[in-house]
């Protein structure tokens, strides 16, 4: 692709890009496996010594296309696929950590995420310390050990929507020489891109904004190539030192810039198995192809839904990055000068009786577990996705008892404004 072109055109013709008698749109290579020749050539794709596919678990035409182009958007070097953002996220980590670790982490994070990263992980050997992104950096310091392999934060938080001082926390792991990672789903690559500020690593839930529609779940990982692993050798042993499970290969000497998601799809895929599904990744092309012009309507609808919440005397407090009087509206405008995204989050006067009144009485404004697609949901996080949560974990993540997770699609803003205002009504 023509490196100049803008975001826009990238959305939709980054990625596949076909040849004389080929499809214009990305086919769907729906096949578990490749034929070839003969047993040499085979051999060596399972040595790594040729590019290629041959069982989809590992790779696919279909995805590789797709993650080509969030690797575009995102400005990296190379990018892979996963089953769903979880999987993205514990790849991303995994891949540089074993038992024994240790990874830094903002306390302002999805509640799936909490538990993966405070619970199933620490059961893996791998020990994790949540910080307050709005600590100093000194304070934020403390929390590294030797055995610390990875700084991990939300761009924009959910459903907290803390935004995260994306160069604050790139000093930090600098300073501490490991990786920024960064999960970059609510503002997507169309308003926030990561890598300009010293993030090193994006990952994303593809199956909110990306997909945009609720059909598919997915994840992906993209490498920025700025970090750099051979610095730290002894740090990061499965990058710099050889993998006896390919002959003794060492990521960083044969595979350079390309060596994190390299190992992260010929070891962790293919010992893991999250895979995408060609089909999935096909749905998700085609939601990626709108990206650019649904988040412009998202941000618009949700600043008039905040602005409007914001002036109702049944709502008691409001957050939305757009709102000029809003705690983080300055680091917003600084990285998300064109939009956050469509998520605002409130409270209601009363008690959780109210709240409940409320959303059941919403007509065009479903209750779902699900965030950022292009219909209109909301819900509860302390009863929904963040139950799991005891209270002291809810306020470290940023979330009130009193907390609703607006998520506003793209419907005509006046129709979303009307039903909000008479279910407060009632």
């Amino acid at each position: 692709m023509n490196q100049n072109y803008r975001k826009d055109t990238v959305c939709i013709q980054s990625g596949w890009q076909p040849t004389k008698g080929e499809p214009r749109v990305l086919p769907i290579y729906q096949s578990t496996t490749f034929k070839y020749d003969n047993c040499d050539q085979m051999g060596r794709l399972f040595d790594l010594e040729d590019s290629g596919y041959f069982y989809t678990r590992l790779q696919n035409p279909t995805n590789d296309a797709v993650a080509e182009k969030i690797t575009e958007l995102e400005g990296g070097v190379a990018g892979m696929l996963t089953s769903s953002g979880q999987a993205a996220n514990y790849y991303a980590v995994f891949n540089i950590c074993e038992a024994g670790d240790h990874f830094v982490c903002s306390s302002t994070l999805y509640g799936g995420t909490f538990n993966l990263f405070g619970v199933t992980m620490k059961k893996m050997g791998i020990d994790c310390t949540f910080v307050d992104p709005g600590a100093s950096e000194e304070e934020i310091g403390k929390a590294f050990r030797p055995n610390t392999k990875a700084l991990f934060a939300e761009t924009l938080a959910n459903p907290s929507l803390v935004v995260i001082d994306i160069e604050k926390f790139a000093r930090i792991a600098h300073s501490h020489g490991v990786p920024l990672i960064m999960d970059n789903t609510f503002p997507t690559p169309i308003n926030c891109r990561p890598f300009e500020w010293g993030a090193d690593i994006v990952v994303h839930s593809t199956t909110k904004y990306m997909d945009g529609h609720a059909m598919c779940v997915g994840g992906c990982i993209v490498d920025s190539g700025n970090f750099d692993w051979s610095k730290y050798p002894e740090r990061f042993p499965g990058l710099t030192t050889p993998d006896e499970s390919y002959h003794g290969i060492v990521y960083t000497e044969k595979f350079g810039k390309g060596a994190y998601i390299t190992k992260a799809t010929v070891q962790m895929m293919r010992d893991l198995g999250s895979s995408q599904s060609p089909q999935n990744a096909f749905f998700l092309n085609v939601g990626l192809e709108t990206l650019h012009l649904r988040m412009a309507r998202h941000c618009e609808n949700a600043q008039k839904v905040a602005e409007f919440l914001q002036e109702h005397p049944r709502v008691s407090w409001v957050r939305y990055p757009g709102l000029s009087g809003d705690k983080y509206h300055a680091l917003a405008e600084k990285y998300m000068p064109n939009g956050s995204c469509g998520v605002v989050a409130f409270g209601l006067k009363g008690g959780r009786e109210d709240f409940i009144a409320f959303m059941d009485k919403l007509k065009l404004t479903a209750i779902v577990t699900h965030v950022a697609d292009a219909r209109t949901c909301l819900l509860h996080p302390a009863s929904h996705t963040h139950r799991q949560l005891n209270e002291t974990q809810l306020k470290e993540a940023g979330v009130e008892p009193d907390l609703i997770r607006l998520s506003v699609g793209i419907e005509h803003a006046d129709d979303i404004l009307e039903d909000l205002s008479q279910a407060l009504e009632q």
